[in-house]
C-alpha cells in the first residue's frame, strides 16, 4: 500500500487535468501492478477520467452542467458562501468524488484519450487536496 496526497490550486469553475502528477505517483511508488485510487475530499469539487485530446469536450461538460445546475437559482435555500455555493455541492453530488484506475506494468490503464481531471464547481480559485491510495 501507497498513500500521498496532492495539492493542487484551481483557478475557479473549469478543469485541471491531474494525469501527469498521478502517473509519477504510480511511477514513485514503485507499484507494478494493482489499483490507484484517487480521491478528492471537497464537496464543491470532483474528478473525471474523460477526454483529453480535445478541449471542446470539457467546454461542452461544462456548459451542460450550467444549464443543469444554475448559480443563484432562487429555489435554493443554502447560499452561505455566494450564489454558486448551493451549485457547487448539486454538481459534486451528480458526479464523482473518487475514481479507480488499474495499474498494469507500473502505468495507469487509462485509455487512449483518457485524462484524470480534478473538476472545480466553484467560481472562485480554490487549494484542493487529491488523495490517492495505491495497492
Amino acid at each position: 500500500m501507497h498513500r500521498r496526497e496532492l495539492t493542487v490550486r484551481t483557478s475557479g469553475r473549469g478543469f485541471l487535468e491531474l494525469t501527469k502528477e498521478v502517473a509519477s505517483v504510480v511511477h514513485d511508488s514503485g507499484l507494478a501492478d494493482g489499483l490507484c485510487n484517487v480521491f478528492v475530499p471537497h464537496t464543491s469539487a470532483s474528478l473525471l477520467a474523460g477526454e483529453n485530446w480535445d478541449s471542446s469536450v470539457r467546454r461542452d461538460l461544462e456548459a451542460f452542467m450550467s444549464r443543469l445546475v444554475q448559480d443563484g437559482d432562487p429555489r435554493y435555500e443554502h447560499d452561505t458562501e455566494g450564489p454558486d455555493d448551493m451549485p457547487a455541492h448539486i454538481r459534486t453530488m451528480l458526479t464523482h468524488s473518487s475514481i479507480v484506475i488499474p495499474v498494469a506494468a507500473g502505468e495507469l490503464q487509462l485509455g487512449t484519450w483518457q485524462g484524470i481531471y480534478l473538476w472545480e464547481h466553484r467560481t472562485t480559485p480554490h487549494e484542493r487536496r487529491v488523495l490517492l491510495t495505491l495497492w
